[in-house]
């Protein structure tokens, strides 16, 4: 053990096995920072707690609002279910056509995030990865649609709609939608830092075309963004509600437009409303139960460099 007094660091002599001489003092501070990010304490665990408890209970309370009247919703705080929930289901059921409100949503929801995820990995590829004239310039012009609202495209979208005589129809809230300016933006971003020139240029070597490439090199590095976007559209989807309004009529409704004739009356019951309302959140929470392992894996997968 030696010290040098001109750095003012405590260093240690090379051993005869040939290890390096490495200060003592970084060592020991490495120890500290690797102590300092243990394991997580109860106060971790107590903020956690309060947070799934805050972002669950308005959930609950849609739940024991639904199980009980009207009056319920009057209440403070209520926290104990009702015996009306099936009772106020069966109204929802009679009210309005939920079951064919069910099947359009899980349609358009289907079809447009496969065609999102699609389209926009495809355009996300080529503006990360290929060379081409106006790149950019176009790059620019995607990200700059996102920045027109929604509602000022919606006089002229009926009018395209009328004139394709699909008023009404369930493929005038599909084809809109068909491919997002953000997901091509999202999986730009995504594709751009995951996968390296170099990766590209030993397909290409290999004798791969640019089809090839991309299902072999491109698809897999992109699950991750891939899963989160998809979950991302499919909620997007499941939730519109201004357009389908609009364009689809009360025989042929999407779920939220279904829903939303339970308070088209005088009087509104909350307790039938809420039910509905449940009810249409059912799907959201299976699917991110069945899909959530494998998000969590995707981003994890994708977290991890080198």
């Amino acid at each position: 053990m030696s010290q040098n007094t001109r750095g003012g660091a405590v260093t240690a002599q090379a051993l005869p096995g040939g290890m390096p001489d490495v200060p003592v003092r970084h060592r020991r501070s490495k120890r500290k920072r690797v102590a300092v990010y243990g394991k997580p304490g109860w106060f971790s665990y107590v903020i956690l707690t309060l947070a799934v408890i805050g972002f669950a209970y308005p959930l609950w309370w849609s739940f024991v609002v639904a199980s009980g009247t009207n009056a319920t919703r009057g209440e403070t705080l209520p926290f104990i279910p009702g015996p009306n929930f099936m009772s106020n289901v069966k109204i929802v059921l009679d009210a309005v056509p939920f079951w064919k409100a069910l099947g359009n949503s899980l349609l358009v929801s289907t079809i447009v995030t496969i065609s999102v995820v699609t389209f926009s990995t495809l355009a996300g590829y080529a503006f990360a990865k290929l060379r081409f004239k106006g790149r950019d310039k176009l790059m620019v012009f995607v990200i700059a649609t996102m920045a027109i609202p929604t509602q000022l495209g919606i006089i002229p979208l009926f009018m395209v709609m009328r004139e394709l005589d699909w008023t009404g129809e369930i493929q005038a809230v599909i084809v809109p939608i068909l491919v997002t300016a953000f997901g091509v933006f999202f999986m730009r971003q995504y594709l751009s830092g995951v996968i390296p020139d170099e990766l590209i240029e030993a397909a290409r070597v290999d004798g791969a075309n640019q089809i090839r490439t991309f299902w072999n090199v491109a698809v897999p590095a992109a699950r991750p963004a891939m899963a989160i976007l998809g979950l991302f559209t499919f909620m997007m989807a499941w939730t519109d509600f201004l357009w389908p309004l609009i364009i689809l009529n009360a025989s042929n409704p999407t779920l939220q437009t279904a829903l939303s004739q339970l308070q088209s009356g005088y009087y509104i019951d909350f307790s039938v409303v809420l039910a509905g309302a449940v009810m249409a959140t059912v799907p959201l929470l299976v699917l991110f139960v069945a899909a959530g392992k494998q998000l969590i894996s995707g981003i994890m997968q994708g977290a991890v460099k080198g």
